[in-house]
């Protein structure tokens, strides 16, 4: 199935010398037609404009030398000269007279079904119409020179080659004139006549086919409906050509949704042109906003910036002037009845308006020149302009990829992370530009140039064979984007892989800090790209807990037994470090990476190995530290065997198996994953997603492995408490509480941490009894021993019989 491009190189061809380009030619590829031009000033072929200069008195007075009617000295009669005017006003009170009858034809094709076609479904952004008309005026110059090589006659008028773009937003008007070559009235009917007729095409295969042949040209339009785009926002176009071939001025009309046109001979005067073609949009009553010039100026500047022509555009202008101020005659009067003071005239600046044509295409695309004669002021300064950044980039790229696919590109690599909505999760980031002939045809990709954790790159690429009609089916689909895509991933390696080899390590600190969690998406993402993420990627360790190490590092500083590169994830750095799970490794001098954000556990298993070292997680069951003694191995099982399966029937279902440790010597247990299942971090995440499922939380962290530690003091009491009363309540309480803290100390969440909490009151309590106070009665007692009374002089009474006195 064909494909419509956008935009199709104008036809220079002597024989159709069409210059109306067009993109996409795909279901109507039965049709043929040229590609189209654009025009000059904002004058119309059928209407006059006034210019008009607001003076300070405000009074307005009519200039009626219109914007074309002085030459400049270089241009001839595309120059005009500078009109003072508050705005570029036409007269609307009279509408422009009937043009002249002309000779009417059909056009040879089904146009009112292919016209629908292009104006409703090949373009879905309206605003490319400026786009595909400029880059057939450039065809139009391209082609001239290219002729006037072999036939310098063509320019015998001395005309500058440029592009010029004139608004009337007042009349709704756009009018574009170029000063190529131009059509003859022949061409007219060959090219505007015929939808889908390439002349751009024919000549590009002229130049093929003849010895003549140089180099690649700059040519653009191939498809033949680039010129119908004017279609997108105008009811009626005008298209007033002169060729250096033929010595009248042609006049081709037609209408949208119009099965035929008109051609007709230019008689006014004052409406012929030198040398090529003017192209004049009667715009839509809902499309009148691009008559505004300001409106133009951005979209050239969008879409055309680079094109190697001279783009001018019809600018209102000032500049500031004083002007004198009438007297007040009260004032007046007073000053001459003093005298003596000397008479001074009063002024006021006011700002002076005119029109005059203003370049706005200056900047010229550097990815054009050799790498070796740009300055890294001048990456920097374009990486600035183009993107809207105020700061330098940390690296760029400039490259040119020959052979089977053609294309040229500067890539750079942000100084600082995307904020707002750049989000790594959006690969929407309008951070890669395409040109196709250096005309930007898109910055809208959902990952079809670079993948999504590569969005963070920012550039432009400009490419010769891409059709410029890029919609996202053709970039999904086209091989040319799928080689394309592969060069440019591995190029932005090559920049990042230069930034981590720099002498300077703050430099790809920097990187890392910013981008860092990008590289470990593309770990889970771009498996084909393994070996050139995994030696970018950073660490701390159990060795280097301030300063990250790649896996480079870990592997030279492996010990000559070590098989397997060990890491543990855990939500920080501190955490990490006191896990019981390091012990043993700490004790045999074994390195052990510390996977501390969230993405690292899920990017070190999609690596899965390093330089042929598998990556292992140490609080995972099945744990080889390469140290196995089978009389030891087996004398533990025989002294504690019997333990672990009571332990087991104790704990039931919360546990696969209880097993003795290899991995611990501090810690009397530890709660370990099954190797195929969720780690305690992971499960901790997964817990923690909005949106996480219930069901699969259950089936992936079903299975644990309690390990003990069968020379630890608890385990030995324990198992002396099985070998003397199985039944104990407080050896059985005891297990318990070993599970619950193990689960903590393994970093999984108790299931019930009240009752986790009242367990530890309890042998708080029981551990702390009478340690600082004793019993109440004893207490008592041993106050009142240790109070001394004081002595006192005790007095004799004798007794007293009732009721005598003494």
């Amino acid at each position: 199935m064909h494909r419509l491009s956008r935009r199709s190189l104008s036809a220079i061809l002597r024989s159709a010398g069409s210059r109306y380009r067009s993109s996409t030619a795909a279901a109507a590829a039965v049709l043929s037609s040229c590609s189209s031009h654009l025009a000059d000033k904002v004058v119309d072929g059928d209407s006059n404009l006034r210019w008009y200069t607001v003076l300070a008195t405000g009074r307005t007075i009519p200039n009626k030398a219109g914007p074309f009617s002085q030459s400049n000295s270089n241009n001839g009669l595309f120059l005009g000269s500078r009109f003072e005017s508050t705005a570029a006003e036409t007269d609307a009170s009279s509408s422009p007279p009937p043009p002249p009858v002309g000779e009417k034809y059909e056009y040879q094709a089904e146009v009112s079904r292919l016209m629908d076609l292009i104006v409703n479904s090949l373009y879905s952004n309206k605003e490319v119409f400026l786009r595909e008309l400029i880059s057939n005026a450039s065809d139009a110059l391209d082609k001239l020179r290219f002729l006037s090589v072999t036939e310098p006659d063509l320019l015998k008028d001395a005309i500058d080659f440029d592009i010029r773009i004139q608004t009337d937003k007042d009349n709704g008007t756009i009018t574009i004139t170029d000063s190529g070559i131009g059509m003859t009235r022949q061409e007219l009917i060959d090219c505007l006549g015929t939808i889908a007729q390439s002349g751009t095409a024919k000549f590009l295969k002229a130049l093929k086919d003849s010895k003549d042949a140089g180099s690649d040209s700059n040519l653009i339009g191939q498809f033949g409906v680039g010129f119908y785009s004017a279609f997108l926002v105008s009811d009626r176009v005008i298209v007033s050509t002169k060729s250096p071939k033929s010595d009248k001025q042609y006049i081709w009309e037609g209408e949208a949704n119009a099965s035929s046109y008109t051609i007709r001979e230019e008689t006014d005067p004052d409406k012929l042109i030198p040398r090529g073609t003017r192209l004049t949009l009667y715009l839509k009553r809902d499309d009148k906003g691009f008559a505004h010039p300001e409106r133009i100026e951005k979209l050239v500047k969008n879409y055309s910036q680079f094109v190697s022509f001279p783009i001018y555009t019809w600018q209102e202008k000032g500049y500031t002037k004083e002007v004198e101020v009438d007297e007040d005659p009260a004032e007046a009067n007073k000053d001459d009845q003093d005298g003596t003071t000397e008479k001074k005239k009063k002024t006021k600046k006011v700002v002076e308006k005119y029109w005059d044509w203003e370049m706005i295409n200056e900047t010229q695309p550097i990815w054009l020149r050799n790498p070796k004669e740009v300055t890294t002021e001048e990456y920097n300064e374009f990486y600035k302009r183009t993107f809207n950044e105020y700061l330098e980039p940390q690296a760029s790229s400039h490259f040119t990829t020959e052979g089977e696919v053609e294309f040229r590109s500067i890539l750079y690599v942000p100084s600082i992370t995307p904020t707002g909505k750049d989000d790594m999760v959006n690969p929407k980031t309008k951070n890669i530009r395409l040109y196709v002939k250096r005309v930007f045809i898109s910055d809208d990709f959902d990952g079809e140039l670079f993948p999504r954790y590569l969005s963070f790159v920012k550039g432009v690429v400009d490419s010769n064979d891409l059709p410029l009609n890029v919609s996202r089916e053709i970039l999904q689909e086209s091989r040319i984007v799928r080689i394309m895509r592969k060069r440019l991933v591995r190029k932005a390696f090559d920049m990042i892989l230069g930034i981590s080899m720099s002498e300077n390590k703050e430099d790809y600190e920097k990187f890392w800090e910013n981008f860092g969690k990008y590289l470990k998406l593309g770990c889970i993402e771009d498996r084909e790209n393994h070996k050139r993420i995994a030696p970018l990627l950073r660490f701390f360790s159990s060795q280097s807990e301030e300063e990250m190490i790649s896996l480079d590092e870990y592997v030279e500083n492996m010990k000559p037994e070590q098989k397997d590169i060990y890491y543990i994830a855990s939500d920080s750095v501190t955490s990490a470090k006191n896990t019981p799970f390091l012990e043993r490794l700490i004790e045999k001098d074994l390195e052990v990476l510390f996977l501390v954000d969230p993405i690292d556990e899920v990017a070190i298993q999609n690596l899965k190995a390093y330089k042929e070292k598998n990556f292992v997680d140490i609080s995972k069951e099945d744990l080889d530290l390469g140290e196995k003694n089978e009389e030891k191995d087996k004398a533990l099982k025989q002294e504690f065997g019997q333990t672990c399966d009571w332990i087991k029937k104790r704990l039931g279902d919360k546990v696969a198996s209880v097993q003795i440790s290899n991995r611990l010597s501090s810690s009397p247990c530890v709660l370990v994953s099954g190797k195929f299942g969720w780690s305690a971090n992971m499960e901790r995440l997964m817990k923690s997603q909005t949106v996480g499922d219930v069901s699969s939380l259950e089936f992936m962290r079903g299975r644990r492995v309690f390990e003990i530690n069968p020379e630890h003091a608890i385990i030995k009491d324990l198992n002396a408490a099985f070998l003397s009363n199985a039944e104990d309540e407080d050896a059985l309480r005891a297990i318990d509480l070993l599970y619950d803290t193990a689960l903590v100390s393994s970093g999984f969440t108790p299931e019930n941490p009240a009752q986790l909490g009242g367990k530890i009151y309890e042998m708080m309590g029981m551990a702390l009894s009478g340690k600082w106070s004793s019993p109440v009665g004893v207490q008592h007692s041993v106050s009142s021993e240790s109070h001394v009374p004081e002595t006192l002089e005790a007095e004799v009474v004798e007794p007293v019989k009732a009721g005598s006195q003494k």
